[in-house]
């Protein structure tokens, strides 16, 4: 899969390239346009600031210059450590003229007899910024009535730009922003320099008291004209502005640094006959953490090898930003790969300084290792009462208890052989006791990961290890559930416990917020049910501490229910109605309805691929009126007698009831529901022959009553399959 992204990388990178040098060559569209060059130069932005930076950049100039009537062409940003910048095609000169109306009072309020503005006719002008004799009368369906015609002709883009440019900045929000004067202006990091040109001419404003010119700045060390020395280099179009960024030091397009650092570590790790170990977060590093990017390769002493390559890995990359280099059977080389941010002829030095660095770095890690394995996990376990998981949950001891105590739930629920029950129980015992490690204190990446390979070291069997692995995945959307069924198990246990109890306690997600990331946990819970094929029932858990919230409203049931038809939508492309009619019904009656995820997963599956069937949209015309009639009288009486039917239609819908009356809950009892929704579809006919013939709300009471309780029935029927009240009938 890794491989597959970076050849695509490859290729967007080759295509930028050109497109880059296209644009540096491209003339103006035409004397109506002119190119938008909008640089922000900065001291050195964090990497993970810079790419999100870009795309809310370029996204409010979308925005901005479509609310003031600017056309443009291609627009395109790139960024580095120290500037974000825009590059606009064929922006237009003017912005575009626009004639407003603006209806006033009638002719009758707004003049008087003799033809003379009344007070109406003058206030109405006056709010609209016009002449009273420049007011116009026009015929309306109402009549006479007085209208305000404003023509606005627009203004020159550089009066514009000026305005809206400090908006552009303004806009950029960052994890972390700062004042670096005295203006109180906040940024990500103080800004040194803008540049803004307009068809080659200089757009005056000025930001935090850096006012804007036509000078950027190159590379911080090879260039001459750095910023906190020399004065900077003018450029008067992108061409130009290009050119001179090349020439000192800077590659601005962060596609072509991603292809040249890809193919810089490729070339040095084929020079020791490896290859590199994949990571695409820190490559998205390397691209935004230099300028001008150049790989060196490294070593380290070869002992080491001896440490667990997640160790060597995560102390490469986390401390460092270095890259791995692996052979072919995923085996480490004592060999790493740094991506600096200047080419010299002699990168000895860095190399070496490199070099120390780590070693420095890796001798800790091996010091704790050897410390760790001193003491056995289990004998672990009791430091994690002085841990604190949360100071309204209590200690990492006491969850590690209640995730223990739902494992045996689960392994029972999901019918587990013995082996793997006693497995998935033993790691719960120890899967959070890794935490007390000194090399999990240092590199946090790797809890559960030790984990394992300690209790590998103690001896436990092969299953425990691999769950206690395991215990944290998936780590994202697009992350691996848990391949052992121990691993899984302990997985949903864990978060389980974690979604339970925040909600026990009230510490629930609102709008974006989530601290505590209950959404992604509750993501991987489905995850894990459907792919990993467990028969999660929420209706069946019960949580130590937590179990006298079973019917109350903290229970986070519809959370997970709400992760799962998330699921649905961005997994399967089902519809949101669809999940909603099924997932309505637990949500009323948790107790009543199956809370299996898969059960609920393979129900909405079932109902989305017959929402395809060209009947199904008149059939939920029909349920629905049926619907409608008894919700709004409320109707309770199920009795239905045949003698008072007066009309062929109503014993047709009757007789089709009564023989679908128990095919469909047994097909439903039994998890064919393909079966249960062909017996619903069935009563289309007479569902449609009943309202064509039949008027429900007559005068008679005991005929009124009796046809209320014949369709009380059909909604009744339908509703023990899913609230088909929540589809939307398409179309309509």
């Amino acid at each position: 899969m890794v491989r597959l992204k970076v050849k695509t990388r490859r290729q967007q990178s080759g295509q930028a390239i050109k497109r880059t040098r296209k644009l540096a060559k491209r003339p103006h569209a035409d004397s109506q346009s002119g190119e938008l060059l909008f640089e922000i130069g900065t001291e050195e932005l964090p990497y993970q600031f810079v790419s999100p930076a870009l795309d809310s950049c370029k996204g409010s100039a979308e925005r901005l210059f479509k609310e003031h009537r600017l056309t443009h062409g291609t627009i395109r940003a790139f960024g580095t450590p120290r500037r974000l910048t825009l590059a606009v095609e064929a922006l237009s000169n003017h912005q575009a003229a626009t004639v407003k109306e603006a209806m006033g009072p009638s002719k009758a309020v707004a003049f008087d007899a003799t033809g003379q503005p009344t007070k109406a006719a003058l206030g109405f002008a006056a709010g609209q910024g016009v002449e009273v004799h420049d007011l116009i009368i026009r015929q309306t369906a109402k009549g006479d009535y007085v209208f305000a015609v404003k023509r606005d002709p627009g203004r020159t883009a550089s009066v514009v730009l000026a305005e809206i440019l400090p908006q552009l900045i303004g806009a950029l929000s960052f994890p972390k922003s700062m004042r670096w004067n005295e203006t109180g202006v906040r940024f990500a990091r103080p800004i040194r320099w803008i540049l803004a040109l307009y068809a080659g001419k200089s757009i005056e404003f000025q930001v935090g008291a850096v006012r804007v010119g036509n000078r950027t700045w190159g590379h911080r060390f090879l260039s001459a004209g750095a910023a906190g020395g020399g004065q900077g280099f003018c450029v008067k179009d992108t061409a130009s502005y290009l050119a001179v960024l090349e020439r000192h030091g800077v590659v601005l397009d962060q596609e072509r640094r991603r292809k040249m650092i890809h193919d810089q570590i490729e070339s040095l790790a084929k020079s020791v006959r490896g290859q590199v170990h994949r990571d695409e977060e820190l490559l998205e590093q390397a691209v935004y953490t230099v300028e001008c990017p150049h790989a060196i390769l490294g070593s380290f002493n070869p002992q080491y090898l001896s440490l667990p390559k997640e160790i060597l890995i995560t102390s490469m990359k986390e401390h460092q930003g270095f890259f791995s280099v692996i052979q072919r059977d995923g085996s480490l080389l004592p060999q790493f790969i740094s991506v600096t941010n200047m080419k010299l002829a002699n990168m000895n030095l860095i190399r070496e300084g490199n070099e120390r660095v780590l070693a420095a770095r890796l001798a800790d890690a091996k010091f704790f290792f050897d410390e760790d394995r001193k003491s056995k996990l289990a004998d672990r376990v009791e430091k994690l009462k002085g841990v604190v998981f949360h100071q309204k949950l209590g200690t990492l001891y006491e969850k590690q208890q209640r995730v223990r105590q739902l494992v045996e739930r689960l392994a029972v629920m999901f019918s587990f052989d013995e082996d793997t029950r006693r497995a998935s129980v033993r790691a719960a015992e120890l899967c959070k006791a890794d935490l007390t490690t000194g090399i999990v204190g240092e590199f946090p990446a790797l809890q559960g990961i030790m984990g394992g390979d300690y209790a590998k070291h103690d001896g436990e069997t092969d299953a425990v290890c691999r769950a206690i692995a395991e215990q944290y995945l998936p780590p994202s959307m697009e992350g691996n559930i848990p391949q052992t069924p121990a691993g899984r198990v302990l997985s949903l246990a864990d978060r389980l416990d974690t979604i339970f109890a925040f909600f026990r306690v009230g510490l629930v997600p609102s709008g974006s917020e989530d601290p505590f990331a209950l959404r992604r946990n509750a993501l991987a819970v489905v995850r894990i049910a459907l792919e990993g094929q467990l028969p999660l029932n929420l209706s069946e858990l019960s949580i130590q501490g937590f179990d006298s919230a079973i019917n109350s409203s903290n229970i986070p049931i519809q959370f997970i229910l709400d992760r799962l038809a998330f699921y649905g939508l961005t997994v399967d492309n089902m519809r949101a109605d669809v999940a909603s009619a099924i997932l309505s019904g637990p949500l009323r009656n948790p107790r009543q309805f199956s809370l299996n995820l898969l059960d609920l997963y393979a129900k909405i599956k079932a109902l989305q691929a017959i929402t395809t069937r060209p009947e199904f949209d008149p059939l939920m015309v029909g349920f629905k009126r049926a619907h409608r009639l008894v919700e709004k009288e409320n109707w309770k009486e199920e009795e239905v007698n045949p003698v008072l039917f007066q009309h062929p239609a109503e014993e047709k819908l009757h007789m089709a009831l009564e023989e679908t009356r128990l095919q469909v809950p047994y097909a439903i009892e039994q998890m064919n529901y393909e079966t249960a929704l062909e017996g619903l579809v069935r009563l289309k006919p007479a569902i449609d022959a009943f309202f064509t013939n039949v008027m429900v709300n007559t005068e008679e009471q005991g005929l009124r009553a009796n046809r209320l309780s014949l369709l009380r029935a059909v909604d009744q029927l339908f509703l023990k399959f899913a609230d088909f009240s929540q589809i939307t009938v398409q179309g309509t």
